[in-house]
C-alpha cells in the first residue's frame, strides 16, 4: 500500500464505507484551487443527500416532534459549524487536496472548505453505492449529536431562544452587526457579531447570508449563557442588580 493510499483507507474506515470507485473520494477531497476536477459538483449533490438523510433520521428518532421543531434541529445539524466539527473529527484537513497558496493560507482548517468537502464525500458515497450507503455514513457521523440532549434546545430558533432567555431576566435584547463580508457578490460569506452589553458578552457567526450568520452568532452566545448559567458560575447573581443598587 502506498503512503498516499493509507490515509484515504483510514478515512474510509472512519466513514464506514469502502469506495468501489476510489477516484470519487479523491475528487470529493479536491478543492477548486488544486484542480479543474474539483469537488463542487459533488458538494452540490451531497448537500441535497445530507438534507434528506438528516430529515429521515430525525423523522425516525423524534416521532412526537412537529415540522417546525424538526426543521430547526435539521438546520443545526447541517449548518457549517456542525459540519466543520465533523470534518475535523474525520481528519479531513490531513487529506484535503489544496493548491500550495491555499494550503499556506490555512485552507485546510477553513470551516467553509471543510464543510464543503464533507458534503462532497456524502455526494460521492451516493454515486458510489446509492442512498442507503450515504444514509448509513450520515447516521454514523451524526450518531453522537443525535443522541445528545442538546437537540431539545436546537428545536427552537436560536435568536428567539436567546431573546426569550434575556427578556426573562429583564435584560435588553442582543444587538447584531455585520463585521465582515467576504467573497464575490454571488457567493458571499457574512460575519456577524452578537452582543449582550449587560453581560459583556459577544460572539461571532458566519454564514452564506446575514440571517444564517446572525443565527450562528446567537447560537454561540446562547451556548455560552447555558454553560455559564450553572450554580457554580454565579451568572444569575451577576446579571441581577443588587437591592441597594440605585
Amino acid at each position: 500500500m502506498s503512503s498516499s493510499a493509507a490515509p484515504l483507507l483510514a478515512l474510509q474506515q472512519r466513514l464506514g464505507h469502502r469506495f468501489s470507485k476510489p477516484e470519487l473520494l479523491s475528487r470529493a477531497l479536491t478543492h477548486r484551487s488544486f484542480s479543474s476536477d474539483h469537488n463542487e459538483r459533488l458538494e452540490f449533490l451531497g448537500d441535497a443527500v445530507l438534507s434528506l438523510a438528516v430529515s429521515s433520521l430525525l423523522y425516525e428518532r423524534y416521532a412526537g416532534s412537529d415540522e417546525g421543531d424538526l426543521t430547526r434541529i435539521r438546520a443545526h445539524l447541517v449548518r457549517e459549524d456542525s459540519l466543520h466539527r465533523l470534518a475535523l473529527d474525520l481528519g479531513l484537513p490531513q487529506v484535503l487536496r489544496l493548491s500550495d497558496g491555499e494550503a499556506k493560507g490555512g485552507g485546510a482548517q477553513r470551516p467553509s472548505i471543510l464543510a464543503d468537502a464533507l458534503e462532497a464525500i456524502i455526494g460521492a458515497t451516493f454515486i458510489d453505492a446509492g442512498y442507503p450507503a450515504a444514509l448509513e455514513v450520515v447516521r454514523k457521523m451524526l450518531g453522537d449529536l443525535l443522541a445528545g440532549a442538546a437537540t431539545d434546545r436546537w428545536a427552537k430558533d436560536a435568536k428567539t431562544a436567546l431573546q426569550e432567555m434575556l427578556q426573562a431576566r429583564r435584560l435588553a435584547v442582543p444587538t447584531y452587526r455585520i463585521t465582515d463580508t467576504r467573497g464575490q457578490a454571488h457567493a458571499q460569506t457574512f460575519e456577524v457579531e452578537c452582543v449582550v452589553p449587560a453581560l459583556k458578552l459577544a460572539t461571532r457567526g458566519e454564514g452564506r447570508s446575514r440571517r444564517i450568520a446572525e443565527q450562528e452568532a446567537a447560537r454561540r452566545l446562547l451556548d455560552e449563557l447555558i454553560a455559564l448559567d450553572k450554580p457554580s458560575s454565579g451568572l444569575r447573581d451577576k446579571e441581577r442588580p443588587r437591592a441597594d443598587t440605585p
